[in-house]
């Protein structure tokens, strides 16, 4: 890492690159009449990968946070929340097909063993993935939110529950429209499939700062790889031990030495907290705000209402 040195500005900036990628292919799938400002979705998608990347939730906190934060700039409710389900789906699909390109390039550079048995098993894991999420889209098509306010009858107050059944079946119409718009999905793909694969510039990068500089297909087969690992593992906050675990052992396809392959998962921890830190913090800040606007009209109306009727604010 010392050796990267101040190498590590650039590598942590390219970032950039991929985030706004997947923030360009969120915001084709947002409604054209409500869409908020690209600089808008950037920042919105900066905090959401903030929150899953930093924060044990499970990868799915900051994608609750964001439909939160982009229907207070203004897109209805129903349609936020669509529009971050087929998001969702949009990046596994293309985190799979991403994977399984660094697989087929994998297998074209090298036949041996070693890469016969990490590419089985990247497979069957990719596999599982796809099963998981072809039920996944299956069930949106059938229902998804409709369903589970059935299921969730029994477990929440009656006043909760008729209003989420009255937006139930409006987000199931809005996710199900949004997948019948084919151009809309093709450029949400291809914009997020790009983000996934300018992912290996980082590796790329990293190897050039160390001295030991690889061809883009093998940082390309490194960042695929392991961005399988990391989907397979969605579960452990940041992908702990098994990121660093995946560079060391792909990385040793490769010939490269454990410290050297470490050192490429160590810089993106790096950029993890260099991105993900101001990010929680400027995401705690917008949500200050919106609090702080929402309590003025309160206190306004409660100093009218002692002006009416003859008290003090201080008698309150």
């Amino acid at each position: 890492m010392l050796v990267i040195g101040w190498g590590l500005i650039p590598i942590t900036l390219f970032h950039l690159i991929p985030l706004t990628l997947s923030a360009l292919s969120w915001r084709e799938l947002l409604p054209a009449a409500s869409r908020p400002h690209t600089v808008t979705v950037i920042w919105i998608g900066w905090i959401r990968e903030s929150i899953n990347t930093l924060l044990p939730v499970a990868s799915i906190g900051g994608d609750v946070a964001s439909m939160r934060l982009v229907h207070l700039r203004g897109v209805p409710s129903e349609q936020a929340t669509s529009s971050v389900i087929v998001d969702i789906t949009v990046g596994v699909v293309t985190q799979l097909v991403f994977v399984l390109s660094g697989v087929a390039l994998l297998l074209m550079r090298s036949t041996d063993r070693n890469s016969l048995l990490v590419a089985g098993t990247v497979l069957l894991a990719m596999g599982v993935l796809f099963a998981a999420i072809t039920a996944f889209v299956f069930l949106q098509h059938r229902g998804l939110f409709a369903g589970f306010t059935k299921f969730a009858r029994r477990l929440m107050p009656g006043k909760w529950l008729s209003a989420l059944t009255a937006r139930a079946s409006l987000i199931d119409d809005s996710v199900v429209a949004t997948y019948r718009n084919g151009r809309v999905m093709l450029r949400a793909s291809l914009l997020r499939f790009v983000g996934w694969a300018a992912g290996a510039g980082e590796v790329w990068l990293v190897m050039q700062s160390l001295g030991q500089p690889i061809d883009v297909a093998d940082a390309y087969i490194l960042e695929s790889l392991s961005s399988g690992v990391r989907a397979a593992t969605f579960m452990l906050p940041g992908a702990l031990g098994t990121l660093e675990a995946s560079y060391i052992l792909f990385g040793a396809m490769f010939g490269l030495p454990a410290d050297t392959a470490l050192a490429i998962a160590l810089s993106k921890r790096v950029r993890e907290l260099a991105f993900g830190v101001p990010g929680l913090l400027f995401w705690q800040y917008i949500e200050g705000r919106h609090h702080l606007r929402r309590s003025e009209p309160n206190d306004r109306g409660s100093r009218q209402a002692d002006v009416v009727n003859g008290s003090r604010p201080a008698e309150r």
